[in-house]
């Protein structure tokens, strides 16, 4: 069901709250829209000279022109307490997913009805979270049930923690923002610095791992990856290649959940009528 929002003119660059908008208050032109619904690509807000509110939707703000909406007394809003623990918590349970499948791989071929390796039980293998928020805590928590935890936050450890680490470790997930000073933080170093055979998880962003080095490292076979954010949308990048047996991917679908979206466009409407009363 579409919803009117007080007529107010809305461009946007995600499709998550398609099923609830009402087209009519869509515009694709960006000179006459009021208002934005951001995803989680980046905007140029000279582009938009009668924008009056930025709504982001989804966690996370390294995508948003902070200071030059401040400038332009452009009122800006991210989804509420209630709506982030939706995300959180379904981000959280789909990286496990992600972790148990790749766990999981190569086993057996139903072709030939056979197993191709002997397996190592689950909980004899270890599991390194980075980034320890609110989505590398609940991780933890859950995938605490199954394998050995080890965690890093460059919040709280040195850099050489990590390094200590990543030799030893089944399996990396990342959980931490996106920076200028992070981009590409898991360069050719840190991916050689792997384990042979264990797996990156990327439910985070995808400007944290350099690409051509991720390429590099699974095309020589030391390890494998399943990412559910991406450098381009859709991704038709080089590692494409791999999927899906050395690079897993989903559409970014971590926190796609029924609540996620339907609180997500209460939190909008209350922009909005917030925005029409100014």
């Amino acid at each position: 069901m579409q919803t009117c929002l007080y007529r107010m003119k809305i461009w946007k660059n995600t499709k998550i709250l398609d099923d609830l908008l009402d087209s009519s208050t869509l515009t694709n032109n960006k000179t006459e829209s009021e208002v934005v619904v951001l995803g989680s690509e980046s905007i140029n807000l000279n582009d938009f000279p009668n924008l009056k509110g930025i709504f982001r939707v989804g966690v996370g703000i390294d995508n948003v022109p902070m200071e030059q909406a401040l400038e332009r007394g452009i009122n800006v809003r991210t989804t509420s307490p209630k709506t982030n623990e939706y995300i959180f918590e379904e981000t959280a349970d789909f990286t496990c997913h992600l972790i148990l499948k790749m766990m999981y791989k190569d086993l057996g071929s139903i072709d030939s009805w056979e197993i191709k390796v002997r397996q190592t039980a689950l909980k004899d293998k270890s599991l390194l979270i980075v980034g320890m928020g609110n989505i590398g805590r609940k991780v933890s928590d859950k995938m605490s049930q199954f394998m050995s935890i080890e965690t890093f936050d460059i919040l709280k450890n040195k850099i050489s923690d990590l390094y200590e680490k990543l030799p030893i470790v089944d399996c990396v997930s990342l959980h931490f923002p996106l920076s200028e000073e992070n981009k590409n933080f898991f360069d050719e170093d840190k991916l050689s610095k792997m384990k042979k055979g264990s797996v990156l998880i990327n439910t985070a962003r995808a400007g944290l791992v350099s690409e051509d080095s991720l390429y590099n490292e699974i095309k020589k076979g030391n390890m494998k990856a399943a990412f559910d954010v991406f450098w381009d949308k859709p991704y038709l990048g080089k590692l494409k290649q791999f999927y899906p047996d050395s690079f897993y991917m989903t559409p970014h679908v971590a926190s796609k959940c029924r609540s996620y979206v339907e609180n997500s466009f209460k939190d909008l409407k209350v922009f909005m009528k917030e925005l029409n009363n100014d």
